[in-house]
């Protein structure tokens, strides 16, 4: 079976399938790649102080293949900050990348908020 003709041309005739550049596209909007940042964020992040409030992302997409991502944590203190934020980072990248198919070049972490560790009475400060 050969190619079958129509009137905007030739399609395959094994699958009967338009060429792929004659399909469309699919867009990914902004907001639901920043969702999928926020709860990698959230996975990165691990459990939060009681009163934190959860990672947020705001994103910007170009060209339909590019994330620059911008997330917003509020962390656990005393702790290892710049290694939370490298993990924040880093599972960012891979989840947007993995479920969107998009290259992130750019996962700015801004912390907000240190929340100390809760002491116990014999360690607090008196005024």
């Amino acid at each position: 079976m050969g190619p079958v003709s129509t009137a905007e041309g030739e399609v395959d005739g094994a699958a009967g399938l338009v060429p792929p550049r004659e399909r469309g596209a699919t867009r990914i909007a902004d907001r639901v790649v920043a969702k999928i940042a926020s709860q990698a964020a959230r996975e990165a992040v691990g459990p939060l102080p009681p009163d934190a409030e959860p990672p947020h992302a705001t994103v910007v997409v170009h060209h339909d293949d590019t994330a620059r991502v911008r997330v917003h944590v509020e962390l656990g203190y005393p702790g290892d900050i710049g290694g939370r934020c490298g993990r924040v980072r880093r599972r960012v990248i891979e989840r947007v990348s993995g479920l969107t198919g998009m290259q992130v070049p750019e996962v700015a972490v801004q912390v907000e908020r240190l929340h100390p560790a809760a002491l116990d009475e014999t360690h607090r400060r008196t005024r």
